[in-house]
This record gives C-alpha cells, structure tokens and sequence, in this order.
C-alpha cells in the first residue's frame, strides 16, 4: 500500500444495475481504512445511489469512523437534496450546511412553540 490512501472510487456509476456491488465495494475500502470516497469517476446514477450513500455512512458509523464524500456528481448532489439527506451523506459539503431553506426543517423548529394547556 502506498503511503498516501488514494481515495477515488473506481465506480464509474451508482445505479440500481450496480447498487450491491458498490456498496460491497465501499464497505471494503472502509475496512480496509479509506475514510474518504472520491467520487469524481461517477458518471451515471439513480436514486439508489443515495441508499447506497447511507449504507456507507451507517458502515462508518459502525465501525468508528467519520467517511468523508468527494466530489460527488451534480446529479447526485441534486439526489441526496431531493431526499432531504444531503447532511447525512456528507456534511462536510457546503452546499448541505444551508438548510435554512428546507421547508421540512423550518416547520420542525417552529413546533415547539406549542403552549396549548
């Protein structure tokens, strides 16, 4: 192993063809102690891909570590903001952090102004 993890992924795509594989394949590059998935060979991905996304962060979570995504394909981004888990799969990206414009969690903080007796 060469001093410096290369974190690139070879997955070229995240989709349900392939779903298990990756998945198999980034809980193997977890163990293995790559703790940062670059994501930048990804050309093709469905919304499987953010299953998968979140099977590799519980992994992580399971195994102690903090998995840090790169470079995550447009599309996907739009994917993982669509399901609303964007800071799940990655919040160290800044596109995740701005969830002040998220209806869901606008209406989660102002429930507790519920003095109803």
């Amino acid at each position: 192993m060469p001093d410096s993890i290369d974190n690139l992924l070879p997955l070229s795509s995240l989709t349900v063809d392939n779903a298990t594989a990756a998945l198999a394949q980034g809980v193997a590059a977890l163990s293995a102690g790559q703790t940062v998935f670059d994501l930048r060979n990804v050309q093709s991905v469905d919304s499987s891909a953010v299953s998968v996304l979140l099977a590799w962060q519980r992994a992580a979570r399971a195994a102690g570590v903090v998995l840090e995504l790169r470079n995550l394909p447009a599309k996907l981004r739009s994917l993982t903001k669509l399901y609303g888990v964007c800071a799940l799969v990655s919040p160290s990206l800044a596109e995740c952090a701005d969830v002040s414009s998220h209806p869901a969690a606008e209406a989660a903080t102002t429930h507790h102004h519920h003095h109803h007796h």
